[in-house]
């Protein structure tokens, strides 16, 4: 049986994605950095999952207490479950190295190239544009009228 445990009571805003200078300066690169940081916050504010799988107990007595069980098959299965993050690396030292050695900011400025390259928007539907044309009509009038 799995328990979930809450990690957060009450926290339901996130503010400034993308701001730089108490809002003064917009970076794209931040943006994606901090959507990565509001997709882990999200995740964590699900609850932490807890059974006994997840608690590794049959891992810590395998490896030993005191020992490191990073490396262990449960750990790396279980990486994930508190977030999933999609530009910031967890890798290795010596694997990040190997793979180029790309600091964060790279890694988001080329995230940003990619999506201003590739990010197709989704039409809105033809009847929700209707009714958004129509609210911005009324609210334009009442606006003209006052």
């Amino acid at each position: 049986m799995t328990t979930i445990l809450p990690a957060f009571a009450g926290a339901n805003t996130l503010y400034g994605a993308g701001m730089l200078e108490l809002g003064m300066t917009f970076s794209l690169e931040q943006l994606v950095f901090d959507n990565d940081m509001i997709s882990m916050t999200k995740k964590a504010m699900q609850g932490i999952p807890v059974s006994e799988e997840t608690m590794a107990v049959d891992a810590i007595d395998q490896v030993g207490i005191g020992k490191n069980f990073l490396a262990h098959k449960t750990t790396r299965e279980n990486i994930d479950l508190p977030s999933s993050p999609a530009i910031i690396d967890r890798m290795m030292y010596g694997d990040w190295e190997m793979a180029g050695s790309k600091d964060l900011a790279t890694v988001a400025h080329e995230k940003v190239v990619d999506i201003m390259k590739n990010h197709e928007v989704e039409p809105i539907d033809a009847d929700l544009l209707k009714d958004m044309k129509a609210v911005v009509e009324k609210a334009d009038k009442a606006f003209k009228g006052a």
